[in-house]
Formats: C-alpha cells, sequence, structure tokens
C-alpha cells in the first residue's frame, strides 16, 4: 500500500515567487515538478490566484496579467473555486486570525484537503497552529 502524495496549497506569496523569479522560487518549482510526475498535488483559490493578477496588472499591465493566467492554467494545480463553504470558512479565519481574507483561503483550503500551505509570507505565522506550514526562504 502506498502513502497518498504530499498536498500543498499554495498562497500568492509561493506563486508570485515562482513567476517572479523572487526566493524561494526553486522550491515552487520543485514542488510544481513533482506536481508534474504525480508525487504530489498543488491546489490553489481561485482568489489568490486573482490576487496575483491584480499585483501583476497593477505593477505591470493587463496584458502580462494575462500571460501570467494563462501560464498558471497550464501548471499541474488544481485550482480550487470559492464555494459557499470556502467563503464561510475564509471569513470565520479571517476573524480569528491575523491574516488577509485572500490568504485565509489559503488556509482553507489546506484545511479541507490536508495540504502543507507554501509561504514565506508573516501573516501565516497566525495560522501556525492549526495549519502545516512550509516556509519558502526569503533571502
Amino acid at each position: 500500500m502506498s502513502a497518498e502524495p504530499v498536498r500543498y496549497a499554495f498562497d500568492s506569496f509561493a506563486l508570485l515567487a515562482f513567476l517572479q523569479g523572487e526566493a524561494g522560487m526553486p522550491r515552487v518549482k520543485a514542488v510544481l515538478k513533482d506536481a508534474e510526475k504525480g508525487r504530489c498535488q498543488v491546489y490553489l483559490s481561485w482568489i489568490n490566484l486573482g490576487e496575483v493578477l491584480y499585483i501583476t496588472e497593477r505593477e505591470l499591465g493587463q496584458p502580462k496579467a494575462r500571460e501570467i493566467l494563462a501560464h498558471v492554467q497550464s501548471l499541474p494545480i488544481e485550482m480550487l473555486e470559492a464555494t459557499p463553504q470556502a467563503v464561510l470558512d475564509a471569513a470565520h479565519l479571517k476573524a480569528t486570525h491575523r491574516l488577509s481574507y485572500a490568504d485565509a483561503f489559503a488556509v482553507a483550503a489546506a484545511l479541507e484537503h490536508r495540504a502543507i500551505v507554501l509561504t514565506g509570507d508573516p501573516e501565516f505565522e497566525s495560522v501556525q497552529e492549526i495549519v502545516q506550514i512550509e516556509w519558502l526562504t526569503q533571502d
């Protein structure tokens, strides 16, 4: 009997690190390569992708944001809908922890799918006791 593959939930920090070649990019790239080979599963909420897209559009323009969207959709990532339950879970997390609403969707996804949050965002320190976090290096 083989073990279940490791599951990861990306937040916008992890995705931006990968897309922009920032610190943490090698680890995100390795996780995506493992996902491609079926060694792990990767989840991303549409809310977190929306955060990446508005940041990209604000900094680099709408054409670049559309390019990023197409690229992300080609990656081995399971996109998660903002279902009514996900919204309720994220709202509860936001009400009870110090993190952004978008980050609450990443935590909700990790809790639902028994996944590890992959991030370098210090806001996630507030949820370390309820969800497993793998910290990306910031150097």
